[in-house]
């Protein structure tokens, strides 16, 4: 995501924004060619065309939801069902939507819009990094970023539904466990204090536990929302016993 040179502030001034929001999709990358690559497979072996997999690769660009989408049509499940299975499985969206819109405010609407049809868990993650540290809104570093990012999916996608064939299952070769660890690879680096660690611990041991519970799709939104409002309670405490730390200290100075 970062160039070998110290701050945001100064890679953006030694190259061009638009270079810079490719080199921040580049680990993005790495990781969904061969999770598309294993949904173009899937997709196929559930009786998809490949030509309508490409598609909603294009059009729907969402991994998880994909999934789940290939594996109910595979079952012969209806339409009905199948919108609000990938409805509840994209919940999450609103969450990142919201963290993320006061660095977009400045932009127009429709730009906005825009973004938000090729916003992923990723390219949230790689873009709220970013601007954590430091790096200034600029359009055409997070469209070429989310832009590099879609057609390395739409092109593994397409790899997947007309090479699968050739392969019977993906599970050895550990592409189903890409999109994982590109996860852990983006979740590491934002656990910048002790609070933001502790935070992401409970909320992957909350949403195992509901899984384990019986809830369904419903775990990692429920578990987000409660350890995020944990955290969120945490923070403002700390930050008020500061101020507390900070009025006593400067009345004792001016004493």
């Amino acid at each position: 995501m970062s160039c070998p040179v110290e701050t945001g502030n100064e890679v953006q001034a030694a190259s061009s924004p638009f270079w810079d929001g490719v080199r921040r999709a580049l680990p993005i990358v790495l990781g969904y060619v061969p999770v598309a690559f294993a949904f173009g497979v899937l997709a196929v072996k559930n009786q998809i065309p490949p030509a309508l997999a490409i598609a909603m690769s294009m059009l729907i660009f969402a991994g998880s939801g994909q999934f789940v989408l290939a594996g109910l049509w595979g079952a012969g499940t209806g339409a009905l069902s199948v919108i609000v299975a990938v409805f509840v499985v994209n919940l999450r969206h609103l969450l990142m939507s919201a963290a993320i819109a006061p660095h977009l405010s400045p932009l127009p609407r429709r730009l906005r819009a825009l973004f938000g049809f090729e916003m992923t868990d990723e390219t949230f993650g790689v873009h709220i990094s970013a601007f954590q540290s430091g790096w200034k809104l600029a359009a055409a570093a997070l469209f070429s970023c989310n832009v590099t990012a879609h057609l390395s999916w739409v092109a593994g996608t397409v790899l997947g539904a007309f090479c699968g064939g050739l392969i019977t299952d993906v599970k050895p070769l550990g592409l189903d466990y890409a999109l994982t660890a590109m996860f852990l690879a983006l979740v590491v680096p934002q656990c910048s204090s002790r609070l933001h660690l502790l935070t992401g611990i409970f909320a992957a041991v909350l949403s195992l536990g509901f899984k384990m519970a019986g809830m369904g799709q419903w775990n990692v939104v429920a578990a987000t929302i409660v350890a995020a409002t944990a955290g969120t309670a945490l923070f403002l405490r700390q930050a008020r016993r500061e101020g507390r730390e900070q009025d006593v200290d400067s009345g004792g100075a001016a004493a």
